[in-house]
């Protein structure tokens, strides 16, 4: 795969382009800021960028919102970002880029994941092939809060549970097997899932998003 990394830490910035490098991937630009990164998505249209979402120079947003911009510059440019803690508005920020046709792929992992090589790229994989990947621990912080008219109440536990796997990204198939259920069943919590938030028929990976938005806004 051809990188865009934007991190203005040094250390973890040079870590990561030599740990993909070593793993046969290209690193195509390797930034600090967001402005930099916006130009980088633009003259290299890589497979995938790594974005920190705190960089200069107020080290708030800005790497989320130049994340955004490059989505709207480059349509559908997969984007997995990483933070330091779980800021959900965020990941709501950057998923929304991909309603109204956008699709693209988007990730949203805690830095700490960075040293589990296996899982983060598997996630860098899953994202560059256009899926949708969200760190277990901005799952869990989603369920508890929770708010009393949360639109998703007439979900089961167990629709609640296939939910919660689809916003890390799990196609059906994995879903089944960390559930140890068949595929079958699984099948028919998504058509469930989909059936009482009322999305409109569509692709079942564009429903899937929606699904997974509904999530992360309540």
């Amino acid at each position: 795969m051809r990188i865009v990394i934007a991190d203005d830490a040094v250390l973890l910035r040079e870590g990561l382009v030599r740990l993909l490098t070593e793993c046969g991937h290209e690193v195509v630009a390797a930034v600090a800021d967001g402005d930099a990164l916006v130009a980088a998505v633009v003259a290299h249209r890589p497979d995938v960028s790594i974005v920190d979402v705190r960089m200069p120079p107020s080290h708030t947003d800005e790497g989320l919102r130049a994340a955004v911009e490059a989505r709207r510059l480059v349509p559908r440019t997969p984007i997995l970002v990483l933070s330091q803690y779980v800021e959900v508005s965020y990941a709501d920020d950057l998923l929304a880029t991909t309603g109204g046709g956008g699709g693209g792929g988007i990730g949203y992992l805690l830095k700490d994941r960075v040293a589990a090589i296996d899982e983060f790229l598997d996630a860098l994989d899953r994202v560059s092939a256009g899926g949708t990947v969200l760190d277990p621990e901005v799952v869990g912080q989603l369920f508890a809060r929770r708010r009393r008219d949360d639109p998703l109440r007439e979900l089961t536990p167990r629709e609640r549970e296939v939910l919660a796997l689809m916003a890390e990204g799990r196609s059906n198939t994995a879903i089944a097997r960390t559930l140890v259920v068949s595929d079958g069943a699984v099948e028919k919590h998504v058509r469930n899932i989909f059936t009482k938030l009322q999305l409109p028929p569509d692709t079942e990976q564009h429903r899937r998003v929606l699904a997974v938005l509904a999530y992360l806004r309540n």
